[in-house]
């Protein structure tokens, strides 16, 4: 399969449009059919309709392949890339907003440094095709097990800091006084759904074991990356959140509740392209060492 007429058939899917996939690839819209012809006849299947612009059955199931192919391909040049590239004065680092903490901050170069905020699952993506030269990707695990990652690419992975988790919620909520709240006592609850700023409902929904994981229902979706936003919703009564127990605390008009069970913990990793581990000198060297000691 040409990962060129690939890659061509996924524009004129997406863009359900022949011409505007054509302007965006900088092809002629005749040389976007004809990508598309040669794809089918590979196939032997017909992959869209014409009128409309729509994927087939054959092609819908394509498009659930071709996203994962298409990175693996980018992942794989960049990591060829990397034994010709000279060797680097600047750092690039892509990290998920939960990511960023007093200690990956410190670990951070005085100069030369790029820091991009991204939704935690596009962290290792950016790492696999040399968008970054690092990343910081951070999830809910078991104490001390690694956070379930996307195969990708060959990426190192590296344990940077586990902290405990706690639910923000209003000061004025009947929960507010606890000590402690287990998990299985908040399925009911009006939650917060936060994927890049907190901690996401679909990782609670899996870890609650409830029957198909009902529960954990979303009072108000927040597609921002900035966490004190999520706070401060949070502390405003529009649902509850799960943050790290140090981002929970100390936010004005809400009480931070640390969950007892089940035993989970925030976890923030250090993500390097399995080529870097080559480099025994530079910034991304430096930056991995100062966060794993």
């Amino acid at each position: 399969m040409d990962p060129h007429l690939l890659r061509t058939y996924v524009a004129v899917a997406r863009l359900a449009s022949f011409s505007d996939a054509a302007r965006e690839l900088g092809y002629t819209q005749s040389a976007v059919s004809q990508h598309v012809a040669a794809l089918e006849a590979d196939l032997g299947l017909p992959l869209l309709t014409r009128r409309p612009v729509a994927p087939t059955p054959a092609g819908e199931r394509l498009l659930e392949h071709a996203g994962a192919l298409l990175l693996r391909l980018e992942a794989a040049r960049a990591d060829l890339d990397r034994f010709a590239a000279a060797p680097r004065a600047t750092l690039n680092v892509a990290a998920s907003p939960l990511a960023l903490h007093p200690r990956t901050l410190a670990a951070l170069p005085a100069t030369g440094v790029t820091l991009r905020a991204l939704p935690r699952d596009r962290v290792p993506a950016a790492v696999a095709t040399g968008e970054a030269d690092a990343g910081l990707v951070d999830g809910i695990a078991a104490p001390s097990d690694p956070l379930r990652l996307p195969d990708i690419a060959p990426l190192a992975a590296t344990r940077v800091a586990e902290e405990p988790l706690a639910v923000l919620l209003p000061a004025t909520h009947p929960l507010a006084g606890r000590t402690g709240v287990r998990l299985d006592d908040l399925v009911d609850a009006r939650w917060l759904d936060a994927p890049a700023a907190g901690v996401p409902l679909g990782e609670l929904r899996a870890v609650h074991g409830g029957p198909a994981g009902r529960g954990f229902r979303t009072a108000l979706r927040y597609e921002g990356t900035d966490t004190r936003t999520l706070a401060a919703l949070a502390a405003g009564g529009h649902g509850l959140a799960l943050l790290p127990l140090p981002a929970a605390c100390g936010v004005p008009g809400a009480a931070a509740v640390p969950l007892v069970a089940p035993r989970l913990v925030h976890r923030t990793e250090l993500l390097l392209a399995a080529g870097a581990r080559r480099e025994a000198a530079g910034p991304v060297a430096e930056f991995g060492r100062r966060l794993r000691s």
